[in-house]
This record gives C-alpha cells, sequence and structure tokens, in this order.
C-alpha cells in the first residue's frame, strides 16, 4: 500500500511570501512617514501663517496709540501756543487719549514679558492663602461703573460669602479683568455681563458670561492659543493682540485650574475656571484682602486701555 506524502511549501514561494510582506510594510512605514512629515509641514505652514498675522496685528498695535498720542500731543501743543481758554478745555480730552493709549502700551508690553517668562519657566505665583469670594468680587465691582457706561449691566453673584484658598491674587484680578475686558468689547449695549463665583467643596468654578456677538464655532478649539482673535468685536478698534486668553490660560494652569469656553454666535460666551482649592499650611493667617480702589486704578485702566468709546 502507497503511503500519500505530505506536500511542503515550496521555499521559494515562502521566500517570495516574506519578501512581498516586507516590501509590503516597508511601503507602509514609509507612507506613515510621509504622511506625518506632509503633517508636520502643514503645521508648521500654519504656525508660520498664524506668526506672520500676529507681527502685522502687533506692529498695528503698537502703531495705533502711538500715533494717537503723537497727534494728541501735537494738538496740545497748537492750544498751549493760542493760549485760548476755551480751547484749552480740549486739552483734558486729548490728555486722556494720551493716558490711555500709554496704558495700552504698558499692556502689551507687560503681556509680551509675561508670555516670555511662561515659555522660559522663570514665571512664579506669590502664593497666599486668600478669600478668593473677596478678591473676585471686589475687582468686578470696581469696573462696575465704567461697565454701566458703556450701556452694559454688570451682575455678581455666588453661592457662598468665603472660600478660603491659596492663590496669587494679582494675577486672579488680572484673570477677572481680562475676561470682563473681552466680554465688554463683543458685547452691545443695552447687554449683559455676569461674573459668578460658585463653591463646588473641593473646587471653586468662577463663571464669566455675557450676552454679546459671540465667537465663532471654527475658532472656539484655538480661542485660548497664542496669536489667535475670539472674534470681531463690536467696534473695529477694539481688536486685542492675540495674547490676552492665551495669557489667561496659563495663569490658571499654573494654579492647577482647567478654563473651558462655551459660545454660539449671536448668543454670547461664557469663560468658566475650574480652581482647586488649597491651602498654605504653614499660614495660620489670611492675608487681609480689604479692597482699596486707588491701588487698583491703574491696574483697571491698563486692561481695559484697548476699549475705546
Amino acid at each position: 500500500m502507497n503511503k500519500m506524502e505530505k506536500k511542503s511549501p515550496n521555499t521559494d514561494d515562502l521566500k517570495h511570501t516574506k519578501r512581498r510582506n516586507y516590501e509590503k510594510n516597508k511601503i507602509t512605514r514609509l507612507q506613515n512617514i510621509i504622511k506625518k512629515q506632509n503633517e508636520v509641514i502643514k503645521e508648521t505652514l500654519n504656525h508660520d501663517k498664524i506668526r506672520i498675522e500676529f507681527f502685522a496685528n502687533l506692529s498695528h498695535e503698537f502703531r495705533t496709540p502711538l500715533n494717537l498720542i503723537f497727534n494728541s500731543l501735537q494738538l496740545c501743543n497748537v492750544i498751549i501756543k493760542r493760549d485760548n481758554l476755551d480751547e484749552s478745555k480740549k486739552l483734558t480730552t486729548y490728555i486722556n487719549i494720551i493716558n490711555q493709549n500709554c496704558y495700552r502700551l504698558i499692556r502689551l508690553t507687560n503681556n509680551m514679558i509675561d508670555m516670555t517668562k511662561i515659555d522660559a519657566g522663570f514665571s512664579e505665583l506669590n502664593l497666599d492663602n486668600f478669600n478668593i469670594i473677596n478678591i473676585v468680587e471686589n475687582i468686578t465691582l470696581s469696573v462696575v461703573e465704567y461697565v454701566r457706561n458703556k450701556g452694559i449691566n454688570l451682575t455678581f453673584d455666588t453661592n457662598v460669602e468665603e472660600k478660603i484658598m491659596a492663590c496669587d491674587a494679582d494675577k486672579i484680578e488680572r484673570i477677572i479683568l481680562n475676561l470682563i475686558s473681552n466680554a465688554i468689547k463683543f458685547t452691545e449695549q443695552g447687554g449683559y455681563l455676569y461674573v459668578t463665583v460658585t463653591d463646588m467643596g473641593r473646587n471653586v468654578k468662577i463663571s464669566v458670561k455675557d450676552t454679546g456677538t459671540g465667537i465663532p464655532k471654527e475658532k472656539l478649539n484655538g480661542i485660548f492659543k497664542r496669536f489667535v482673535q475670539a472674534g470681531k468685536p463690536c467696534k473695529s478698534d477694539q481688536a486685542g493682540s492675540g495674547i490676552g486668553l492665551c495669557l489667561v490660560k496659563s495663569f490658571v494652569e499654573m494654579h492647577g485650574g482647567t478654563i473651558d469656553v462655551k459660545s454660539r454666535l449671536g448668543c454670547g460666551t461664557e469663560f468658566i475656571i475650574d480652581l482647586p482649592v488649597k491651602t498654605i499650611e504653614n499660614k495660620k493667617t489670611v492675608h487681609d484682602t480689604q479692597f482699596n480702589y486707588d491701588d487698583k486704578i491703574d491696574r483697571i485702566n491698563i486692561e481695559f486701555s484697548d476699549i475705546y468709546v
């Protein structure tokens, strides 16, 4: 009886299959590498485009206040030479223009310095135990009259009167002022602005919400990126440098927190900050949080300097 021989695979076929699989995998790897390189190139080109737009905008940001300062000074000199009392009253207006634009340049410079420090890892928090409710409420109420003069209604609300936590009071104030400033720029007269602090136990939620123009959907994902504009302000001369919200996000994250945005075009915007509640254990007393408006005038003027009447 003949035994059936078991057929073994042809060695040449196996080699051919292995080589074919190897070449196929090699091609796949090369395709993936090319795809990743193309993505990097695309991202780099996009970044370069954003950077070019930023510096073009930055030159405009510097040029606009400098031109206003220069023109106002020229008008002041003309009025002084005429020595006319009636015309001299106009000096107050021109001096105010000079002041505002000096503050605007200071704000822009401060923001750029802060971003440079953050990038270099040199920016630090000056932490102390504070009542976070007082900090947010006081800085919000300090600008009520200013906001009202813009025809906007500002409301502050909280579910607790006290919440002690370690934070950098100066940076918290800058965060709130920056968000309020943005809200003013994108809210028409007759609109509403709400600042709310909510005690969540282990966290504190701070909300700055407006009934303004809202942010286009395609810009929401990149809203906190450097050089990105939030949208089109109600007045064309109130566009910012594209640094503010990026800086706000950095300050929030330095506190171990997060910031998110909700917005619909034509339906307003809400920025929501979530901060973890921590205290400095070796600090037995809470830092005095008494608010002195006079001490904050310069800060308010600086943060609101790119809002024109």
